[in-house]
């Protein structure tokens, strides 16, 4: 099965979307105010690597296997974080991190790692079912 029935779109097949250097980079300021957060494809299973990522503009929609984070300062120094994930079907809160201080890339890696490993899995899985479904109706 060809890597490319599950894998999602590129960022700049993404109407909206502009690419910046890493999530590292973006977080150490506040978003762009034509920014609706940044639209995260992939997480590396290494915490210490970059994570790529493109700016959303607002009134686009998180396309499915992604997620988009956005942040805002909070007035105790620290950061509100949240994740949502983009389906098929829409978009789901993934998750909110309320108080998060510093650099906290880290913290939300995790999260991402595995959340976007288990979608492009689930994708590849209903593939492969669709597929054999297929097979077995042109018997």
């Amino acid at each position: 099965m060809s890597a490319a029935l599950w894998r999602p779109h590129p960022p700049e097949a993404i109407p909206g979307a502009e690419d910046h250097p890493s999530l590292a980079e973006s977080v150490s300021r506040p978003m762009p105010a034509w920014a609706r957060g940044a639209l995260v494809r992939h997480a590396p299973a290494d915490a210490n690597a970059p994570i790529p990522v493109s700016w959303l503009r607002h009134g686009t929609a998180v396309p499915d296997g992604y997620v988009l984070l956005s942040w805002s300062p909070k007035p105790n120094a620290t950061t509100e974080v949240s994740a949502r994930l983009g389906l098929a079907n829409g978009e789901v809160t993934l998750a909110r991190w309320p108080s998060l201080c510093g650099k906290w890339t880290r913290v939300v890696h995790p999260t991402l790692h595995e959340v976007l490993g288990l979608h492009a899995a689930m994708s590849l899985a209903k593939d492969a079912l669709r597929l054999a479904n297929m097979l077995l109706d042109s018997r």
